[in-house]
Parts: structure tokens; sequence; C-alpha cells
């Protein structure tokens, strides 16, 4: 069943409105770090015991789809699917996730969302974790670095990085690569200084707010996109004094509710700035939450971190990958709506090819599909068959209306059992009637052979074709994928 509830925007040109505004709305995409489905209160009514009151404002105020994916269940595949509008595993990156050092995952002539956006007038700026690889330069020697030849793992200040957010379109860039590398401040592409890691949300919600300021500020009134990729709450789970103990559930719940003050103070901002009326602001994460947070001690206190649904963060199961999305622009998008259709994160490039009317890039987002139909209640006119899930030792799952086949015995990732864990004579995978069962927890995978196999024949298709959109033949960044990996 499709269903989202009636919204107010016609599809009407925003600056007909309001004539003072620029024809093309700003966006503002914030995406949380191992934020669970359950970690948001308004979508876990009964088992959220964490405070979150500026996204549940936000939701109030706009539409929650309730069946949104993640491209992955770990941070880099999400964030080259959320920028390429493609799946990660089209690329060398087969698994896990990268780790510095080395040259950016996205090709240098590949469009993303930020160059798509700024060839059309937007200013771009990302403050946040990047977690997408990029070289760093030694500001003496002129000599590429290495996390060996880099003092303590950490690029020196003044190290030069030639392959950076800024260029592959952003404006302007602020924050870190990755958890591991978070104590290195990047400026657009060079490393400023050196902090400590609790300093971190602080800074970002600062400086996504002096972004506001400044863009609210500007006298051309140029559209702009940002892109806030929190690190919080992912490790290293360090809320600041202030919001130390202010949960009463633990360290994790505490970095939840100081990130939702960070998405409180941004709203805030662009109400401030006389911006809200014409700014797109989507809320998300880029997986679920992770073993790190203390999930069992959670349940005891009360709270799901994945609210009804199976697994966390890594895993196949629903838990890994349907993820908190939120879409609030006033007078567009009606307050309090919801929509189940399923959607993923990589459908953004679409998306917003179809909000500014300009058509995709060739050669760019072969993943990728406009949910902005939704946001006017209406189906989503997709040339896609399903969505394709992938765990972070490399499990291939799809998923195609209420039916969900998964190539793995147990979890793909780390929730028991994994793999390695799963009871001998397990069924080679497994099939789940999401409308039925959406806590997984019956494998029909040995009882409705045909669906199994009209879902796998699709993923097939969906991979060697390079695209799982309509359109030209596309290619694969390597010749061989490999779709079982537990063996058949």
């Amino acid at each position: 069943m499709v269903l989202c509830l009636m919204v107010a925007w016609n599809g009407t040109d925003a600056s007909a409105a309001k004539p003072n505004l620029p024809a093309k709305p700003n966006i503002v995409f914030i995406l949380c770090d191992d934020l669970g489905y359950g970690d948001v209160q308004c979508l876990n009514p009964e088992h959220g015991k964490i405070a979150t009151p500026s996204v549940d404002k936000l939701a109030a105020e706009g539409m929650i789809f309730t069946d949104a994916h993640s491209g992955s269940s770990v941070c880099t595949p999400t964030r080259y699917g959320l920028m390429t509008g493609r799946y990660s595993w089209r690329t060398q990156l087969q698994s896990g996730v990268v780790q510095g050092f080395s040259p950016n995952l996205i090709a240098e002539d590949r469009p993303t969302v930020a160059s798509f956006l700024k060839s059309q007038g937007y200013h771009t700026g990302i403050i946040g974790k990047w977690h997408l690889n990029f070289q760093y330069v030694d500001p003496d020697t002129g000599n590429e670095l290495s996390k060996k030849t880099a003092k303590r793992g950490l690029a020196p200040v003044g190290s030069k990085i030639p392959d950076g957010p800024i260029h592959r379109g952003f404006d302007y860039f602020h924050g870190f690569h990755h958890a591991r590398d978070m104590k290195g401040v990047i400026e657009n592409d060079t490393v400023i200084e050196h902090d400590e890691e609790i300093n971190m949300l602080p800074r970002l919600t600062r400086e996504a707010v002096e972004y506001i300021n400044a863009r609210g500020n500007d006298a051309n009134e140029s559209p702009f996109f940002l892109y806030v990729p929190f690190g919080s709450p992912h490790t290293p789970i360090v809320p600041t004094k202030e919001w130390q103990g202010r949960s009463g559930l633990g360290a994790y719940a505490d970095f939840v509710m100081q990130t939702d003050d960070g998405v409180g103070q941004i709203t805030t901002a662009l109400k401030e700035n006389g911006l809200s009326d014409n700014t797109l602001v989507i809320f998300s994460s880029d997986n679920g939450c992770s073993k790190a947070a203390g999930i069992p001690q959670l349940a005891k206190q009360g709270h799901r971190v994945s609210a009804g649904y199976r697994g966390s963060k890594a895993d196949l199961w629903d838990g890994g990958h349907r993820v908190p999305f939120i879409v609030r622009w006033p007078g567009k998008v009606a307050a309090g709506s919801s929509c189940d259709q399923t959607i993923c994160l990589t459908d953004l490039f679409a998306t917003l090819s179809d909000l500014t009317g300009q058509s995709l890039p060739e050669g760019s987002a072969e993943d990728s599909v406009s949910f902005l139909p939704a946001l006017s209640g209406e189906p989503i006119d997709s040339t896609r068959a399903g969505v394709i899930h992938h765990s972070i030792s490399g499990h291939f799952g799809y998923r195609q209306g209420k039916w969900k086949l998964l190539l793995a015995k147990a979890s793909g990732g780390w929730s028991s059992p994994t793999e390695k864990q799963a009871a001998k004579g397990s069924p080679i995978a497994q099939l789940y009637d999401m409308q039925n069962d959406p806590a997984e927890e019956t494998n029909l995978y040995e009882t409705h052979p045909e669906v199994a196999e009209r879902l796998l024949a699709q993923l097939e298709a969906d991979v060697t074709r390079g695209r799982s959109t309509a359109g030209d033949e596309s290619k694969n960044d390597i010749d061989t994928i490999k779709l079982w990996k537990s063996g058949k």
C-alpha cells in the first residue's frame, strides 16, 4: 500500500508567492551519524525514551517518511550514495568504510549533488564529516602524507588537501574526515588546527549557524545548499559538560540530546534570518544505531534504538538501514504529514533535479529516483524495481514492495547471530514479508521460492546493468561484483 497524507504544495514556483525569494529554494540537509530510527522520539512513541524536541518539532512542521533507507548500513557507502545518487558497491569499495589518507572515492569527473547545484547558481557548503577519503600534502615537504608518516596518524596544521569536498562541488568546507581523524579540523583545503573531539559537535553547530547567518545577509540573495553531516552520536561519544547526565540514560542518550539541540539551533537560525519559508530542510541518519551506544543497557531502561525493527548498524536487517527521514518546507509540505513509500538516500540527487527543473547530468545518479511527488501526496513515479541493501561485510539485500530478500544466513553485520554464528543447516538466504512481518521474524525463503527467485533476478539485473533506474546501461567501476558472500 502506498500512502502519503496530503500536503499543501501544488508544485508552483515558490517565487510566485514571495517575489523577494529566489526562484529556487535553499536546501539544508542534516545527516546524523549512527542515529537509530528509534532514537527520534516521535518515531518511537512507545519505546523512545530519549527527548528529541527539535527533531520532533521538525516532524510536526513537515512530513515523516516511515520507510526510508540508507544505501548501506555503514558510513562511507551511504555518504557516497547521497552525494552521487549511485550505490557505493559499484566502486572499488565492496565492504567496510574508508580510512582516510587516500584518493577521494568520488571520481573527479563524476557529478555530485553539490556540483549539480553549484552549476545552477547555488552556493554550496558542507559543515561536518566527509568520510569519502582525500589526501593530505605535508606543508613543509610537499610530500603526500600517509597514516604512517603523519605524526600520531594526524595530518599537521597547514597540510593541504588536493581532492577534498571543495574539489567535488562544494564552495566551502569546515569539518573533519572521520571519527578517528576528528582532531584534525579542516577548512576548505587546509588543516587549520587540532582540537579535542568533545569540541566538534559544538563547533559544527556554531559553524552551521554562522553559515546561515552569512547567507541571510547575502545581498545577492543567491540560493544555497548546506549539507550538515554531524559526527554524532557516533563514537567517540562525548557530550559536553552541560549535556552530561541530562538524559538519565547514559552518555549516548546525552549525546543524542545534544545533537538534537544542534538541529534546533540550525532551524532557529533559518527562522531568525527570514529563510524558513523558502528553505527545504531534510533530516536523516547515515545508518542505524551502533552497538557502541550500549544497546542492551538502553533496552533495559525501556529505550529501543531501532524501534520495533530487527538489528542495528552494519546489519542487513532493517535496524541497520531504515533511517529517520523528515522533510520540512513551510507552505509546500503540510505540517504533520507522513508517507509510507519506500525511498533511499541515493534519491536526493534525482529529487533535487526534479525540484530545480534541471535534467540530471549525463553519467550521473544511476540509482536515484525523485521522491518529489510524495511531498504533494502523490505516488512516486519510479523506474527502479526495488531498493538494494548492503551490509558492512558486503552482503546484499533487495527490497521490492512488501518483499525483502537477504543474501545472508543471519545479520550480515554485527548483530547476533552473525554469519559465523548462524545455526548449522540455516537457509542460505532470508525472505521476509515486511508488510506483515516488519520485525523480520519469519523467514519465508524456503516456502516462497518463486518470490526469492524473482527478486534475485532483479537484483542481478540491477547490478550488471550498472544502474537500477531506466536509461542506457552504465558501467560499474569493477568488472566482477560478488553477490553471495556467505556461499550459495
